[in-house]
């Protein structure tokens, strides 16, 4: 990948921001580190978005269009990191639906202004896991995803969970958003 996709983070621009690893001060240690991106994404008008800081930075993204009827709708097309941080800002919690079907097994972050689904989130064992839309990111090229379809149907609620568990992005952090003086 081009070293300009990942140079800065400005989202007029589109670019992913590259971080480098922070340690000794000797070179060698870092230089054994790999680097990670940040990816920002969000719903149309902005009220649910996103930081996901993938590691270590991607050669591809793997971008899974499920083919249940809700994702097919929405254009649900998913990816995750288990080792992966989700850090999301919610501008008007009230502008946001929670949607359950199905198994009732993970919540559809729905945005009611706009009607976006950026993320979903399952509660597992008194821990969140998400997956973030594709189609919400900011400062992604598109030749860095990796498309392929995917159906989860008359797969076991005990299978379903425990695929989340290993996949999943695990760190996930619903933080306030700053306000603006």
């Amino acid at each position: 990948m081009p070293a300009e996709q990942l140079s800065t983070r400005s989202r007029p621009s589109g670019k992913m921001t590259r971080m480098r690893p922070t340690g000794p001060s000797d070179g060698e240690a870092a230089e054994e580190q790999e680097e990670s991106v940040v990816i920002a994404g969000a719903c149309h008008c902005g009220n649910i978005s996103f930081e996901f800081t993938w590691e270590p930075e991607p050669s591809e993204i793997p971008a899974r269009a499920c083919s249940c009827s809700f994702c097919a709708k929405h254009r649900g097309v998913w990816t995750s990191n288990p080792i992966g941080v989700l850090r999301v800002t919610i501008a008007d919690p009230r502008l946001v639906s929670r949607y359950v079907f199905g198994t009732c097994t993970a919540q559809f972050h729905v945005c009611a202004r706009c009607g976006v689904v950026p993320l979903v989130t399952s509660s597992l064992y008194e821990h969140i896991y998400a997956v973030v839309n594709v189609n919400t990111f900011n400062n992604v090229e598109p030749s860095l995803l990796s498309p392929s379809l995917v159906s989860f149907e008359g797969e076991s609620v005990e299978s379903r969970l425990a695929r989340r568990r290993r996949n999943w992005i695990s760190n996930v952090q619903f933080v306030e958003p700053t306000m603006a003086n």
